[in-house]
């Protein structure tokens, strides 16, 4: 065995893998971004329902408006909030005695009774963990107090005013909270008590700490005591205005997916019942069992994706990055948006570099190795493992949401996305998720990896354990399951295809998808 291959399978790989676990559990004391996005998709039909009051001699635009919002969207919206609350706490405990075990450990550590060999005093990565925990608890606590005011604004504008007073008492009299949240608290308890009691500066922390329908509800409510009419109707003309907006978006991010997702699940039945009849001469079974001829073994599967994948995205590139005259943190949300492409695109370029390199020697390649072929049937097959993704990831993803209960982590870039409101910067976003990432992500996993890897296994346990690599190589635990099963999907349809373009459509379009419903949800 050579020194190249020792040290890539005995110090490079272990390190790799050490490094992608750790990140991985890292990961799971971070909240998932799909609780956010879901609170903000509620938000959204709460502005929406305002419309629905109005207008309702129209039967047929009234029963458009019960199909978007639902018959009960306040009571849908209570119980949203009531269960992401639930979840906010459940995780706020948890890391609460994660905290409380550091610290006790570092206690012990700091004054052992007798010095112990086995035993290393308070390490930095240790403290790194409590800085991390702690991180953790403000967000989470900040989350909690926000969450409690809008509920109590849900529950008073059900009439269950006494429920509305005890969650926002119970917030204030909360040690950890921020002054500002106790003191919008002590202003909403005023404002639907009885009688009523309007605090100096009401208006202010109303305009602060809350937004959307929540604000205008509370601005009414405070405006009708003060018997300010030009305010008054100011604001209900805002929220009559934003609601016929809401009622636009809520139809784009729910109507098109829907309608996909319902064209996938009649895809998806009908190309198994013709799997049933047709057998081997069905589409499914197209390709499905013809391997590639590789020339190469796994020692060059492991240097691709340990050295040109995993160390030039994990270590090299935010080193180079790191060390660049860059103001640090970055406020700029176009300068968070082109950091984020300039990695993305030297990762890409490192790892593709590595993969030429790797394989170099064995041109010219066999057939059907990274092939793109304009004239074929690709669309069809990219298009068509859009729409059969969808309803297989969202009840993947909703299985997966029990498991978690909105712990795990998620793709940071999918919050910068969804709270940008810069056109430029969303420009950017866009290429780096619908068109960089697409490329890159479906040459290195789909266009090499499975394929490889058919060279041990059969096609479906290749498909299987690529994408189970390309849902781990994003290194959030709540991400592994749907992006496993998009994998699954994105491996078949270039089995079948053995056109990279169809993989990179199907890729293309989910990422696009995903960022014009974050763009739509944050626009509120």
């Amino acid at each position: 065995m050579t020194l190249k291959r020792l040290v890539l399978i005995f110090v490079l790989t272990p390190i790799a893998v050490l490094l992608a676990v750790s990140a991985l559990f890292s990961s799971w004391q971070e909240p998932q971004f799909q609780s956010r996005l879901e609170l903000y998709q509620t938000n959204i039909a709460l502005q929406a329902q305002a419309w629905q009051s109005e207008d309702s001699g129209d039967d047929n635009l009234q029963a458009i408006r019960e199909a978007i919002l639902g018959e009960q969207p306040l009571e849908s919206a209570t119980k949203q909030y009531q269960e992401a609350r639930q979840s906010v706490q459940a995780n706020l405990d948890k890391v609460n005695n994660k905290l409380a075990q550091l610290r006790s450990q570092s206690e012990i550590t700091l004054t052992p009774p007798k010095p112990l060999p086995d035993a290393p005093p308070t390490t930095k990565t240790s403290k790194q963990g409590q800085q991390q925990l702690q991180q953790s608890l403000k967000q989470l606590q900040k989350l909690l107090a926000e969450l409690d005011l809008r509920l109590g604004i849900l529950q008073a504008q059900q009439g269950q005013t006494d429920t509305a007073l005890k969650t926002w008492s119970e917030l204030q009299q909360r040690s950890d909270i921020n002054p500002e949240f106790g003191q919008t608290a002590a202003v909403l308890s005023g404002l639907w008590s009885n009688p009523p009691r309007i605090l100096p500066n009401a208006q202010q922390p109303i305009q602060k700490n809350l937004e959307g329908w929540f604000r205008s509800t509370a601005l009414v409510q405070l405006y009708q005591l003060q018997q300010r009419q030009d305010a008054l109707s100011a604001v209900k003309a805002a929220q009559k205005e934003s609601s016929a907006q809401a009622v636009l978006k809520l139809a784009v991010i729910g109507t098109i997916p829907t309608l996909a997702a319902l064209i996938g699940l009649i895809l998806l039945i009908l190309l198994f019942a013709q799997r049933l009849l047709k057998g081997k001469a069905s589409l499914l079974a197209q390709n499905a069992d013809i391997p590639w001829s590789t020339p190469w073994d796994g020692e060059t599967v492991l240097q691709v994706f340990i050295i040109g994948f995993f160390f030039m995205g994990q270590i090299f590139v935010p080193l180079v990055i790191s060390v660049l005259p860059i103001p640090r943190p970055i406020v700029d949300v176009r300068l968070q948006a082109f950091s984020v492409l300039v990695s993305y695109i030297l990762v890409a370029l490192g790892a593709l570099l590595v993969l030429y390199f790797s394989l170099k020697r064995f041109f010219p390649l066999p057939e059907f190795w990274f092939r793109f072929r304009f004239q074929d049937n690709w669309f069809l097959w990219g298009l068509g493992g859009y729409c059969t993704a969808l309803p297989i990831v969202v009840v993947v993803s909703l299985i997966n949401q029990q498991l978690w209960q909105g712990q795990g982590g998620s793709n940071p870039l999918l919050q910068l996305a969804l709270e940008s409101q810069d056109g430029v910067a969303l420009g950017i976003f866009f290429f780096t998720a619908a068109i960089a990432a697409p490329f890159f992500e479906e040459i290195l996993f789909r266009g090499f990896l499975l394929p490889s890897l058919t060279r041990y296994l059969p096609v479906w346990g290749a498909i299987l354990i690529s994408s189970l690599l390309f849902a781990i190589a994003h290194l959030s635990l709540s991400e592994i399951l749907p992006l496993t099963a998009l994998g699954i999907v994105l491996g078949v349809v270039y089995t079948r295809s053995r056109n990279l373009l169809a993989p990179m459509l199907l890729h293309s379009l989910w990422n696009s998808g995903t960022l014009l419903s974050l763009f739509v949800l944050g626009s509120n």
